[in-house]
């Protein structure tokens, strides 16, 4: 390296500059206050004055690096954001980091983006303003604009660029889904110029300061055509159909104003483009949905957090081959576990790895790497590895003496070392450890169905279990890519005890009359991504009946006659093709609702109510330990709306006194179900909660 003085002076905390003998500069970030680059106001006041000085004595070249081995930059500060909205300078920040890229974009050399592992929001963005862009085959490497999922858009310059640059198809492709796609991915679209191995990234970069990029005539093509005047007239509307097909627009108005943004100012210059797409980022976010979707980030975070440590478990061991069991088991392995499973007969086995093999046929794209990861999946009849099982899980039928019984064969044959969980969907904990010689190494390990996609497992406590128990489950959860929330043993835990009533005004309102995709869609209309009649044929009529028959008296509520007793063979719901709705290739066919039929007005405060009711209730009781963690556990775990940021957050920003007297006349209506349940005097309803 030599010494090159036009840096000299500058005080620098975030950012180092080396200037090589070819006068080509490298500028690595790596932000003095944080583990991950992130961008703060300080670091873009530090990088505006660097570009600043090369802007006067320009460089032959500059290439833009990490100076963390753990991914390139994660976006902008979100505890940062936080603060710019509640103080109202958001302006200022979208502003900043506009002039700071915009900078970038008109230095009078050759920018090159050096791009390891993630590369999200303001990191996308900043390669934007580069002039050539390469990037890491590694798997870790991930590029994305992931501002949507946060109830904004792309604001330095990204929703400007990225259409220019890559056409507006796939631009929005990626900004309205907010996905993150692979080097390999990135350079097929157009994204970035080469992909390389993370040995020669540097030095590939260093070349591409010289060397042309040839971009082919397609890539070229639709970025000029797409963002020609009269096709953003044809192809917006397009776009936000396939947005309201998701995302309704009075929830999520951030994909309607990226998509709007674009189609009336796209085809002028950039200043024009990046004035249009600040003015609506920053409308964006003094909406609610932008305050509760960052909310929502923080808690899942947070969730994250619990499973930061090592969990010592390699082998599990999982007792059930049914649909849980066996899919529980098939997602340990393909997440690197050593799995067996057991059952009473071979058969539930084999049809347990016929699903598994599907399953990894699915998710393990490179067929060469399917037969290792299939490999750690193993039937076992007898249970022989019990003994080597650092983890136990048991998801036999949802019954406490066969349960109990299961936990005496099986506790003898564990090593000292090991966990014995249950899978159990709402039997209270104290119940099932009875006759258990460790109760400190005993747990509740509570999946959702369907378990590949449902992100949350709830950690069940018990009187008796020990603190570091429950760390090793919350490390184990963390490996399968699931949050864990700790909940305590009572029937029902939270999720089943918090989704129960609100199921079963359901039930009540179809054995009613009302139609189930009438009941359904009231749910939907409120922002569930799924209606309770759907979601109980998904569930199953026989698990609902289960867990029905558990908590109905716990909760004091009467059971309609579809929850009374379990389903007819054959008519458990989508499993079986039939139940309310009959399903066919995994979707429900629902009869048609007669064009005059009127829902009734209270129907989607019959639904809601009882829901936000119950979670009160579970506060109130101590179910989780604080008001986030049940909001957090709610949405992952149910898929509440989460621009209304949970139930608890929802009944704050509405009001503890409408939502009382919503309950209170629906109560007259209706009957005592909806009377108030105990924790609404509780203050810290009244509290607006700050989840970072």
């Amino acid at each position: 390296m030599t010494h090159n003085s036009r840096f000299d002076g500058l005080k620098l905390a975030h950012w180092k500059t080396e200037t090589r003998a070819d006068d080509i500069v490298r500028v690595r970030f790596d932000r003095a206050d944080a583990s991950v680059n992130a961008f703060s106001q300080a670091s873009l006041v530090e990088l505006d004055a660097l570009v600043e000085r090369m802007k006067i004595d320009p460089p032959k070249g500059v290439v833009f690096l990490s100076g963390k081995s753990n991914g390139f930059i994660a976006g902008a500060d979100l505890h940062e954001f936080q603060s710019f909205d509640a103080k109202g300078t958001v302006d200022a920040a979208i502003r900043r980091g506009q002039t700071v890229f915009q900078k970038v974009a008109t230095l009078p050399c050759t920018t090159v983006a050096a791009i390891h592992g993630f590369c999200m929001g303001g990191g996308t963005e900043l390669a934007l303003a580069c002039t050539r862009r390469v990037a890491t085959n590694a798997p870790s490497t991930r590029i994305g604009l992931p501002e949507v999922l946060l109830g904004i858009f792309p604001g330095w310059g990204g929703s400007a660029r990225l259409p220019r640059l890559i056409g507006a198809p796939a631009a929005f492709d990626l900004m309205l889904t907010g996905r993150a796609v692979t080097g390999k991915a990135a350079l097929a679209m157009g994204l970035v110029d080469k992909v390389v191995d993370p040995a020669v990234l540097e030095d590939e970069a260093i070349a591409l300061v010289s060397r042309g990029v040839d971009r082919p005539f397609k890539q070229r093509f639709m970025a000029r055509a797409t963002n020609l005047w009269p096709v953003r007239q044809v192809l917006a509307p397009v776009l936000e159909k396939q947005v309201a097909r998701k995302a309704p627009k009075a929830h999520y108005p951030a994909p309607y104003a990226l998509i709007r943004t674009w189609r009336t100012s796209a085809g002028g210059s950039i200043a024009k483009a990046l004035d249009a797409e600040r003015r609506g980022v920053v409308k964006l976010a003094a909406t609610p949905t932008a305050r509760n979707l960052i909310r929502v980030y923080f808690l899942q975070e947070r969730m994250k957090s619990l499973g930061s440590g090592d969990s010592g478990i390699q082998n599990v061991h999982v007792v059930g081959a049914g649909v849980m069991g066996g899919d529980i088991a098939s997602l340990a392995a393909y997440k690197g576990f050593n799995v067996s499973l057991q059952d009473r007969e071979q058969r539930f086995i084999d049809a347990a790895m016929g699903r598994a093999a599907t399953f990894f046929e699915k998710k393990v794209k490179d067929p060469a790497k399917r037969p290792a990861v299939a490999g750690r999946l193993k039937g076992d009849l007898d249970g022989q590895a019990i003994a080597q099982a650092d983890l136990v899980i048991e998801a036999i039928i949802e019954n406490p003496e066969a349960k109990r019984a299961l936990y005496e064969t099986v506790e003898p044959r564990l090593k000292d070392t090991a966990i014995l969980t249950t899978n159990t969907s709402s039997i209270p904990l104290v119940e099932l450890r009875e006759h258990i010689d460790h109760p400190a190494q005993f747990a509740g390990l509570h999946y959702f169905n369907p378990v590949a996609q449902m992100p949350l497992v709830e950690i069940v406590q018990h009187d008796s279990m020990s603190p570091e128990t429950q760390a090793r489950l919350a490390a184990f959860c963390r490996k399968l890519d699931k949050f864990p929330v700790p909940v305590a043993g009572t029937p029902g835990f939270l999720v089943n005890r918090v989704l129960f009533p609100y199921m079963l005004e359901a039930m009540r309102a179809y054995a009613e009359g009302i139609p189930g995709p009438v009941i359904d869609k009231a749910a939907k209309k409120f922002g569930m991504p799924m209606g309770p009649i759907e979601l109980i044929d998904t569930v199953g009529l026989d698990v609902a009946a289960g867990v029905a028959a558990e908590l109905a008296p716990f909760l004091g509520l009467d059971i309609p006659e579809q929850f009374s007793s379990p389903p007819e063979a054959g008519k458990r719901g989508k499993k079986d093709g039939q139940g309310i709705y009959t399903w066919k290739d995994g979707k429900p066919e629902r009869a048609e609702v007669a064009k005059d039929y009127k829902a009734p007005e209270d129907l989607e405060d019959r639904l809601i109510l009882p829901f936000v009711n119950e979670a009160v209730a579970c506060l109130h009781d101590g179910v989780v330990a604080d008001p986030d963690l049940l909001d957090a556990g709610i949405i992952f775990g149910t898929g509440f709306a989460p621009f209304r940021g949970g139930p608890i957050n929802y009944a704050r920003e509405t009001g503890v006194d409408v939502l009382l007297a919503k309950l209170k006349s629906l109560q007259q209506t209706h009957g005592d179900r909806f009377a108030p349940r105990p924790g609404w005097d509780n203050p810290i309803l009244k509290i607006r909660s700050d989840a970072a």
